[in-house]
């Protein structure tokens, strides 16, 4: 019996020694949160437009189906031959929409049906590169058969050293705020912590012409303004207060 407490007297001596000898856990206070200043910078540059995309269509109404595809095809023929004459690339030309659809009459007071006739709708987007030709370009189309003349859209084909014109601008309107800011607190800026920033680059739209039954006569020349588009970048960078 001794024996045996004596052993289970130091066993629990042991444990007790080895809970004592364990890590110590030791509490820290928190780290401050750390101070920052964000400011926003712009930058803007016009670019002048040097290409245009246009909708051009053949709008044909017929008493048969036949007889609508069949006018509709020659004159969209035609429009196509016109672009091409007027200097267009065939890889500039893409039909984006063919569609034939009954389009029956009613009397408006009996409701009775008077008729149905086809329509035939053939449209295709035009890749203009030479914008000082678009008037003439537009002119050709319509007297060839184009009825349906809309949704021309500017842009610029390479806008990467106009994006880096505006992103620099943008940096130093940012780097030009902080040290203002800070110079009027009276405090001392440390290191960029974090940047980011953001493109925007709006399409101006302008329409002519409409849809119309058949070929028109367009005058001398179509006047066509290109403008101006504005592109704009606006860089949020966050500077570490000391």
């Amino acid at each position: 019996m001794k024996r045996t407490f004596l052993i289970l007297t130091v066993v629990a001596i042991a444990a007790i020694a080895l809970s004592a000898c364990g890590p110590a856990t030791i509490t820290a206070n928190p780290a401050p949160p750390q101070r920052l200043l964000n400011v926003t910078g712009s930058g803007m540059v016009n670019m002048t437009p040097d290409i245009a995309y246009i909708n051009i269509g053949v709008h044909t109404e017929k008493p048969t189906a036949a007889d609508a595809v069949a006018e509709n095809n020659t004159q969209t023929q035609g429009v196509v031959d016109a672009l091409k004459a007027a200097g267009v690339d065939v890889k500039d030309i893409q039909t984006t929409n063919f569609s034939i659809y009954p389009n029956t009459q009613f009397d408006p007071q009996t409701n009775q049906k008077l008729g149905t006739t086809y329509v035939v709708d053939n449209t295709v987007n035009v890749t203009v590169h030479k914008l000082d030709q678009l008037g003439d370009l537009l002119d050709a189309t319509v007297k060839a058969g184009a009825n349906s003349v809309n949704s021309i859209q500017f842009d610029v084909a390479d806008k990467s050293a106009a994006l880096k014109q505006a992103r620099d601008q943008a940096v130093k309107d940012a780097q030009t705020q902080a040290k203002e800011i800070s110079d009027t607190a009276g405090i001392t800026l440390g290191a960029v912590q974090t940047i980011s920033f953001y493109d925007n680059v709006p399409a101006p739209v302008m329409n002519a012409y409409g849809k119309g039954g058949g070929a028109v006569e367009a005058p001398a020349s179509v006047p066509i303004q290109s403008g101006q588009m504005t592109l704009t970048v606006t860089v949020n960078m966050s500077y570490e207060i000391k």
